[in-house]
């Protein structure tokens, strides 16, 4: 039962993407109202702010791999598809001329 509780828990975090606070008070009314015990609150309580904290620095990860990979993209100078228009453009002109 208490893995079952914690699987359907985790998973309403992570599809509702609550906060801490909002999912910790929930953990407070079910132990309120005798759905878990104490122990088993405090427990998920626990794994919940691992879970919150395991999921800030993967954002924070995820920021920074598409910032560097933003700047590398940039500094490799390679034409925008902008650049590639224009080029067309100028070559349909020397075309039409000759």
């Amino acid at each position: 039962m208490e893995d079952l509780l914690k699987k359907i828990f985790f998973a309403g975090v992570g599809s509702l993407a609550l906060t801490y606070d909002k999912a910790k008070d929930l953990v407070e009314d079910m132990v309120e109202r005798g759905k878990i015990t104490v122990e088993q609150g405090k427990k998920l309580n626990e794994e919940l702010k691992r879970v919150v904290e395991d999921n800030k620095s993967n954002a924070q990860n995820i920021s920074e791999v598409e910032n560097n990979i933003k700047n590398y993209i940039n500094s490799l100078n390679l034409a925008t598809k902008e650049d590639l228009e224009t080029l067309s453009n100028r070559i349909e002109k020397l075309e039409k001329n000759n």
